[in-house]
């Protein structure tokens, strides 16, 4: 995969005409050296249900007079960018209009994505339907004729369905029709079935050429149909609705799935299908190098004008962020991350894995990212079937329950001297109410005060001898090891009949138990710090976590650095050296609830230290190869940037 690429979406409606008229090579081609493309992917069927080819599988779209796919491979070709081709896999609006028998239905037999043919919007196809043939025939026309670097298959994914056909298929089968448990089974089988059938169309002209089937986000837990894809493209817009926590969280998982991936940001203000609108160049810039420092290449989404023509101020946009990037490609590519915590991912636990009953986490997982950020830990997230061993701490945020499985592999992490954090109802298992670990705490019941208040008994930095609020969910608990800190119950929940004030009733200082206990295996808080720190963003919540968490850490910390709280910090291995990623940007909010990147500002006197019995000769700014001074001391590798401005580099050999 290469690092440069734009994702050139061009779904265009019958009711367009003059499709492609201003199409000109050497336009197109300067737009993509103006952008400094490396790869770029192109159309050959779109959402509307139209080629932008001859087809004899398909038709071609009404107003398109001459092979556009084609000039656009060849022009592209010419000057040595890539050129993967995209198919719209899941929705076809031309055929749901001729086959509405053919169409993904809901339980009350309305459609999805447009509820029915009243209002505009496309509709979903049913893969267990005669479409998924009709499908395979495009692909198999595409691989055939086209030099194709790769194959994009979209709006793909385990889709519960009650068309007749999945209804008739379920019965023939043995299932229930309509029990949720067999429709989700069966779902699991439609997209095994396509899955395979358009692997085989693409290998039957094309072997081994990349596939990817987008779903919109790569589902954590499900290594199962990451394993249907040669490598991911991590779809995350922060203006189209992802924010900016969605890119880090879900990126961190990609990066133990041992596959190249790349991260797909947008052009756009907002997100696809926007004519018009850009972003501030200082967002994309930070964007790309997000995705850098990520260990991810760069997809920018763009959308073609129904002429053809590419739009330069678009290329300019693109091109002042990839121009950044191209300098900065050797110390991008075949890293590793480093990271001394693993996040054990809430998406990846909920639901029976099995029959796809899989429901995101938002909170807890953006809530314990966000912490993470801010304290600028190095962290992975992870899934149930990864390596616990290389790390020093484990976190197991608000919702993780254990099975016998994975309690004794918990169990045998600490033994060999790994501690965990958990939170909320983790570390019980999953059948009883029993802790798995010895975190200093016996469960008793849930909290029945809510909100209630927990009080430090440790000196906590930022936090004084007071109770402070804690709105969400807790656990009511006995300490059995060493008290950390105290929940105080407020004198009554708040009712009709009783309540205080404007928004919940006052402390009592009455002692309602432990609320931060301590064992040998770890650490457990007796809320949801995390979702509550997602949906309040209360500062208590954050510093009771990152004392946990330097407790738990002792001095096996491995990067320390004064960078502020919207700083990121990542640290990557690339053979024998190290590289420090450092990035700076405050996202701001616009409108109704945007972020938004526009003001970069430069940061200063910058600390930055490194924990490596690895020997150290030079350490320097990348791409600027310009030589800084280290010292040693307590093993750590310490230097001091006097100004970064978006991102910086620090190479340690």
């Amino acid at each position: 995969m290469r690092f440069r690429q734009v994702h050139l979406d061009f779904h265009t409606s019958e009711h367009i005409g003059d499709i492609g008229k201003k199409f000109d090579k050497k336009q197109f081609q300067t737009a993509l050296k103006k952008g400094h493309i490396n790869s770029i992917t192109l159309f050959s069927i779109c959402h509307h249900g139209w080629a932008y080819h001859p087809s004899q599988a398909n038709e071609i779209h009404p107003h398109l007079d001459f092979d556009l796919l084609g000039a656009q491979i060849q022009a592209a070709h010419e000057i040595g960018v890539k050129t993967p081709i995209y198919l719209s896999a899941g929705l076809d609006e031309k055929m749901a209009h001729r086959h509405p028998e053919w169409l993904v239905r809901n339980l009350d037999e309305s459609t999805t994505w447009a509820k029915d043919f009243t209002e505009p919007g496309y509709h979903k196809m049913c893969m267990s339907s005669p479409y998924l043939d009709y499908l395979v025939k495009q692909i198999e026309e595409v691989c055939k004729n086209y030099d194709a670097d790769g194959i994009f298959l979209d709006i793909a994914g385990v889709q519960p369905c009650y068309c007749q056909n999945c209804i008739a298929k379920r019965e023939e089968l043995g299932l229930n029709p309509y029990d949720e448990n067999d429709v989700l089974k069966h779902a699991e089988m439609v997209y095994k079935r396509y899955a395979e059938k358009t692997r085989a169309a693409v290998d039957k002209y094309k072997p081994n050429l990349p596939l990817f089937h987008n779903g919109g986000h790569i589902r954590q837990g499900r290594r199962d149909l990451v394993n249907y894809n040669t490598h991911l493209e991590l779809e995350s817009l922060p203006t189209g609705g992802w924010g900016y926590d969605h890119f880090p969280f879900s990126a961190r998982y990609c990066q133990g799935l041992g596959v190249d991936y790349l991260g797909m940001t947008g052009k756009f203000h907002g997100s696809w299908g926007e004519f018009g609108g850009f972003k501030h160049p200082n967002a994309l810039r930070f964007e790309v190098a997000l995705a850098a420092a990520n260990g991810a290449k760069c997809s920018v989404g763009d959308q073609l004008s129904p002429s053809g023509e590419m739009d330069m101020v678009t290329y300019d946009l693109i091109g002042s962020a990839y121009s950044e990037l191209e300098e900065k490609e050797e110390w991008l590519d075949n890293v590793e991350p480093v990271a001394d915590i693993a996040i054990i991912s809430p998406e990846a636990y909920v639901g029976d894995l099995s029959t796809g009953q899989m429901t995101k986490v938002d909170d807890s997982g953006s809530g314990v990212c966000r912490i993470m950020l801010e304290g600028k830990y190095l962290f992975d997230v992870i899934d149930f079937e990864s390596d616990l061993s290389k790390y020093k701490v484990i976190i197991l945020p608000d919702v993780i329950r254990a099975d016998i499985d994975f309690a004794k592999r918990l169990r045998e992490f600490c033994d060999c001297g790994g501690k965990v954090l958990a939170t909320g109802k983790s570390a019980l298992y999953e059948n009883s109410n029993e802790f798995c670990l010895n975190l200093g705490a016996e469960w008793i019941k849930e909290n029945p005060y809510k909100p209630d208040y927990f009080r430090p008994l440790e000196k906590i930095k930022g936090m004084g001898d007071t109770g402070y609020i804690m709105y969400g969910n807790g656990e009511k608990i006995r300490c059995i090891g060493n008290e950390l800190g105290i929940r105080e119950n407020p004198y009554f929940n708040r009712t009709r009949a009783h309540f205080c004030s404007h928004q919940h009733t006052p402390n009592s200082c009455e002692y309602g138990g432990a609320g931060m206990t301590e064992g040998k295996d770890g650490i457990y808080i007796a809320w949801n710090i995390f979702a509550d720190y997602a949906q309040s963003g209360e500062l208590h919540l954050k510093q009771m976590a990152i004392f946990a968490l330097d407790r738990l850490l002792d001095s096996a910390k491995t990067l320390k650095t004064n960078l502020p709280a919207q700083g990121i910090v990542t640290l990557m291995k690339q053979n024998d050296r190290l590289i420090c990623h450092l990035l700076y940007a405050s996202p701001v909010k616009r409108g109704n609830g945007i972020e938004v990147i526009e003001d970069i500002l430069p940061i200063y006197n910058v600390e930055l230290a490194i924990k490596t019995d690895k020997k150290i000769n030079k350490v320097y700014l990348a791409p600027q190869k310009e030589d800084i001074d280290f010292t040693y001391d307590d093993g750590y590798i310490s230097v001091k940037l006097d100004k970064i401005e978006c991102h910086q580099m620090v190479v340690f050999e």
